[in-house]
């Protein structure tokens, strides 16, 4: 049965507002909502956000692909416009005066709006969901957060604690996305009776990014020749986006150990559940790997001006999202210039037979589930739970 929220002076249609400009941002966005609607009936919903969020009542005050520019030069080109963007959301949230604002991701966007609502109407609690990757780079930003950011709602298990000693604002960890997935990315029966046939299923997992998958798709195609020489025959099975599929399906062509490329998502997810191990690029990949329990090698490339900066900002012991979660350098990761065909096939070799390091991996995935909560709630219904509470205790004082 859903709960009806009271809200002072406001009756039982509270107005919240949300500002989400990726497509991440959007699907977390539209989760939420379904959730606050499912306890909230009436809810008005205002702000930015994209087709997930359209889907559940909100009325975008424009496009969020204005805001979709990929390169430095391209950015600075549009900074003109990306702040009309920002102070357009943040002026028709001030004129809406809502119950409560979620900011979702995107910070360099999202934090501005929250700033500038902040300054001019200071009695609307902000919500920011996602937490900023304060703990890895830029912990500044975490106290300068308390004077805009009432609440965080965390991805992952590790940002409260982490929010805390750095000074930011209250954080509760409410769940990756992912933890919903779990039934997808996990093998039944019959998926591991695949997994455990021969040829092994390996998965060659690039990036999803246009420059990602130039500096890793060919030495990852020749770190699976290098492995089938070793191994023998392996079926590798290569998931992209459906923009990128012709350009990986052209430049894999000629590969000795030819992948099976897809596209589809329940492709993608049938051969999660039936691989043996993966070659992936660093990204959130790997927590879904994780959660499929593949053990995986990591690998990831970038200009040598991104790696000046990254070794002098980021502050973390490894790039890996399901190695940070876990708390321990679980999946190896090879960077810059390990990023070469022996040492990739090097680490795969021993991954797809019954060793020491294939079950390292799999015992520490057997913890996810408890340090990632896996269903004990539903991320969107916790987030809602939270953004609610903001509306029962009434506006800021």
């Amino acid at each position: 049965m859903s709960e009806i929220v009271q809200t002072p002076g406001r009756g039982a249609a509270p107005t919240i507002a949300l500002v989400a400009t990726e497509a991440s941002g959007d699907r977390l966005g539209g989760a939420l909502m379904q959730a606050i609607a499912r306890r909230v009936p009436g809810a008005r919903f205002t702000g930015v956000g994209g087709p997930d969020m359209a889907a559940h009542g909100l009325v975008s005050l424009f496009p969020i692909d204005d805001l979709a520019i990929i390169g430095f030069v391209a950015i600075l080109a549009r900074l003109p416009s990306i702040f009309r963007h920002i102070r357009a959301a943040a002026d028709a949230v001030i004129a809406a005066q809502p119950d409560v604002l979620v900011i979702i991701d995107s910070p360099e966007f999202t934090h501005r709006v929250a700033r500038r609502v902040r300054a001019a109407a200071p009695a609307i609690p902000i919500v920011d969901y996602v937490s900023p990757s304060v703990w890895a780079w830029r912990p500044s930003r975490a106290r300068a957060m308390r004077g805009y950011v009432d609440h965080v709602l965390a991805l992952l298990p590790f940002e409260p604690d982490a929010l805390a000693r750095l000074g930011g604002p209250p954080c509760d960890f409410v769940g990756h996305p992912l933890a919903s997935e779990v039934d997808r990315l996990r093998p039944d029966d019959s998926d591991a009776a695949r997994r455990a046939a021969d040829p092994p299923v390996v998965l060659v997992l690039p990036g999803s990014r246009s420059g990602e998958i130039k500096r890793h798709l060919s030495v990852f195609g020749e770190a699976m020749t290098i492995l089938a020489e070793r191994c023998g025959p392996v079926e590798a099975v290569l998931p992209t986006t459906p923009s990128l599929e012709a350009r990986v399906r052209a430049a894999t062509a000629g590969w000795p150990v030819k992948p099976r490329v897809v596209a589809e998502t329940a492709e993608k997810w049938a051969a999660f559940r039936q691989a043996r191990a993966a070659l992936a690029a660093s990204g959130t990949v790997t927590l879904e790997l994780a959660l499929a329990a593949v053990p995986t090698v990591v690998a990831y490339r970038v200009p040598l001006v991104e790696e000046v900066v990254g070794r002098l900002l980021i502050k973390v012991p490894t790039i890996v999202l399901a190695n940070l979660v876990l708390g321990e350098n679980v999946m190896p990761e090879l960077l810059q210039r390990q990023v070469a065909p022996e040492p990739l096939a090097a680490a795969l070799t021993p991954l797809l037979a019954d060793t020491p390091e294939r079950r390292r991996q799999v015992a520490a995935f057997a913890r996810l589930d408890d340090v990632m909560k896996i269903g004990a709630a539903n991320p969107s219904e916790a987030a809602a739970q939270i953004v609610l509470d903001y509306i029962r205790s009434g506006r800021r004082a």
